[in-house]
């Protein structure tokens, strides 16, 4: 029997480039969303697809998950502040978010 080892490797630990911060939104199977942060979206949206070790609890029960929208932040500070205002966003806004209809700037000066 083959064994699996399904902890991510170093490369999927660290960022590509140092300040490469990522706020992003998943779609649930039930069609809910997820808002994160990441240094790594592939390794990410796998964690919650259950292919690596991780993923929030929310999206365990509710896979699979697609990423439907992203936008980098240069800090970590930066990109949970972006998260905090994305979630506070009415699921409609986040719909048209993800649709392109709003624009994803609010989180600029």
């Amino acid at each position: 029997m083959p064994s699996y080892n399904n902890t991510p490797r170093a490369d999927e630990k660290c960022p590509a480039e140092p300040g490469s911060w990522w706020v992003y939104l998943v779609r649930c199977a039930d069609h809910t969303l997820y808002s994160g942060v990441t240094v790594n979206l592939d390794r990410r949206v796998r964690q919650h697809n259950g292919e690596l070790v991780g993923g929030a609890r929310y999206t365990r029960a509710r896979r699979p998950v697609e990423l439907v929208w992203k936008k980098t932040a240069t800090s970590r500070s930066e990109a949970q502040k972006l998260e905090a205002q994305t979630r506070r966003l009415s699921r409609r806004d986040k719909l048209r978010l993800i649709e392109g209809a709003i624009d994803d700037s609010f989180g600029e000066p």
